[in-house]
């Protein structure tokens, strides 16, 4: 990998080395943020915790950090996070005795959380006929309280209200298959607009049977060519996010009045790839979440080209590389991902 400045037998920063040996110094330093992490007694310990994971992750990057790894180490740190913060809430909620799951969605769900994330999350449960409505209005206090205590770490409050203690987002297995098969037979692409992020779920705390029972039933009805309208509306959405590239190789700017003359990356950066991957994954039944191992895993099955794949995902680690770094530089327009 590049050369660039190493550590020390006492710690210090010395010298040049790889890149492999940056993410063995890193590795240790995780290891101690996990550490952390499990041990924490309180909420307080965890807000402190959450800044030393985004310092961690912005020394990685200022070393030369490759975006794939680092976005998969905050990811992986910030879902302890959450854990030991729902383990935590737990303890002061009487919840009812039921099967429930906590939800990822978005850049959560894919494992590609970058350094400006809000949370997107839901909740799944088990619910006897007729029993979801009670049941829900008792876990609704403590998924508003879990959310609360996210947003306390550095995780805002979704603006589109794209969270558990959202009563819409906290269903049952039947409410939720309900939900999905809503979007399935969606009567237009502007009716799926904003449904995309929920395709990205993965379970995060609980019975994980829940979720997974939820993805082999939407897979069934999306593979194989159960749901080409369906998959085609999603599609005609994707294509309306090109990428912003003029005639002659130039960079078209989008209007926006804040932040004029900029681009934004991940609307019309990483979007595109993150689209294309979901739709091929509902498409040809696989069951991966993040980007790119939905790519990896539809080239396998649809004998795509390896180096057209590589090309791929490289460039989809090249904008992330950029989102990383503009955020870093934590200016009002790199906190909103344009360049």
């Amino acid at each position: 990998g590049p050369g660039v400045i190493g550590v020390d037998a006492a710690g210090r920063r010395a010298g040049v080395v790889s890149q492999s040996d940056i993410l063995d110094v890193e590795r240790g330093g995780a290891k101690a943020i996990s550490g952390a992490i499990r041990s924490a007694r309180d909420s307080e310990t965890l807000v402190a915790v959450s800044g030393e994971i985004r310092r961690m992750g912005e020394q990685m990057l200022a070393e030369g950090g490759a975006a794939e790894p680092l976005t998969q180490l905050i990811s992986t740190l910030n879902d302890h996070l959450t854990l030991r913060l729902i383990e935590q809430t737990m303890q002061d909620f009487a919840l009812p005795r039921v099967d429930w799951c906590w939800l990822a969605f978005g850049s959560e769900g894919r494992f590609e959380q970058t350094f400006s994330t809000d949370q997107d999350n839901g909740i799944i449960f088990r619910a006897p006929a007729g029993e979801a409505p009670a049941l829900r209005e008792a876990v609704l206090p403590f998924a508003r309280a879990v959310n609360e205590k996210l947003d306390a770490c550095g995780f805002p409050l979704c603006k589109g209200n794209i969270m558990a203690s959202n009563p819409e987002l906290c269903l049952s297995l039947e409410e939720w298959r309900e939900r999905f098969g809503s979007w399935l037979h969606a009567a237009s692409p502007a009716a799926l607009l904003n449904a995309t992020i929920f395709f990205d779920f993965r379970p995060l705390y609980g019975a994980e049977d829940l979720a997974e029972e939820l993805r082999a039933w939407l897979l069934s009805r999306t593979a194989g060519g159960g749901a080409s309208l369906f998959l085609r509306f999603m599609a005609e959405n994707a294509v309306k996010a090109a990428p912003p590239l003029g005639v002659i190789r130039d960079f078209v700017f989008d209007k926006n009045e804040e932040f004029p003359r900029t681009l934004d990356l991940k609307a019309f950066g990483s979007r595109p790839f993150v689209d294309a991957a979901r739709i091929l994954a509902l498409a040809r039944g696989v069951g991966e979440a993040g980007t790119t191992q939905r790519l990896r895993a539809v080239a396998e099955k649809a004998n795509l080209g390896r180096e057209d794949i590589h090309a791929i995902i490289d460039g989809f680690f090249f904008i992330q590389q950029l989102r990383l770094r503009i955020q870093r530089d934590g200016s009002p327009a790199g906190q909103a991902n344009r360049v």
